[in-house]
């Protein structure tokens, strides 16, 4: 059975930056979480990080400033009082895979909008409420370790390619 990476705020667990969760009652999480599908993780937390927290976003001087850039050492993750804590999303990144890798998940559903698990749009580093087209720091490493990514927004794409990953699988 195929194993599914899930943001732990998605699920009901208060780890997020402000103390709290990000629920998403949907019948395909629902149904992943009866067949005994998800492995429930939060990158921040794992990587050292407080609940609650400050804010933290991607900050960088060049062009793109997205977990890709973090990863590669060209922007870092920063609180809005300029606190350095990018060692603590790379961490967090790293046991994110770690833990993919353990349960065998080919795919993961992470939260939009974080530094960490953002698929499609992160904040601009400005920490003025604007995004700007991105992954999360996770998001990037999952990725180039070849774990699709999907945010809640996309449960319907995942559970297609959930369904093609088993497909393929009894070949």
């Amino acid at each position: 059975m195929e194993k599914i990476l899930v943001s732990a705020c998605l699920l009901g667990t208060p780890v997020r930056y402000d103390g709290r969760a990000k629920r998403v009652d949907d019948r395909l999480l629902a149904r992943w979480r009866a067949e005994g599908r998800l492995v429930p993780f939060c990158p921040e937390v794992s990587g050292g990080l407080a609940v609650p927290r400050p804010p933290a976003e991607i900050a960088g001087s060049g062009p793109s400033r997205d977990g890709a850039s973090v990863l590669d050492g060209t922007a870092k993750v920063v609180t809005e009082s300029g606190t350095d804590v990018t060692e603590a999303f790379v961490r967090g990144a790293h046991l994110a895979l770690e833990a993919a890798r353990r349960s065998g998940a080919r795919l993961a559903v992470l939260k939009e909008g974080s530094p960490s698990c953002a698929s499609r749009r992160v904040y601009d580093g400005t920490f003025s409420g604007r995004s700007t087209p991105g992954q999360g720091v996770t998001t990037a490493l999952l990725e180039r370790a070849g774990i699709r990514v999907f945010n809640e927004d996309e449960l319907e794409s995942a559970a297609a390619y959930l369904s093609e990953l088993e497909t393929s699988s009894k070949f």
